[in-house]
């Protein structure tokens, strides 16, 4: 279960940085708004699953997905510019949060 309640923070977390893009600097009232109830329910929800889960390997998780969800929504969604380096730079997000979950103990 707290392996889910991860899962949907790292979406609400997704959703609100999402929702700050579409806010335009805060200038559009909707976006404005789910910004902060996203994140009130990303925290909530990681409050809960850091509970069973260690602190380190969830933040890991959460930030790292989190951060590669976000790049893929900027290049597809908002045209953001793709390059090489930036490629690189989210295998090696993955590659260190694949390392972090291996290296837990058993």
């Amino acid at each position: 279960m707290s392996w889910v309640l991860l899962i949907a923070a790292i979406c609400m977390e997704v959703c609100g940085t999402t929702c700050l893009k579409l806010s335009e600097g805060l200038t559009k009232w909707l976006p404005s708004v789910l910004i902060f109830v996203f994140y009130s329910l990303a925290f909530i929800l990681m409050s809960f699953a850091v509970r069973k889960l260690d602190l380190s390997l969830s933040y890991a998780i959460w930030s790292g997905v989190g951060t590669f969800l976000i790049a893929l929504i900027g290049f597809f969604w908002f045209r953001e510019q793709f390059t090489l380096l930036k490629a690189f730079s989210m295998a090696l997000v993955i590659a260190g949060v694949v390392g972090l979950n291996l290296s837990r103990s058993p």
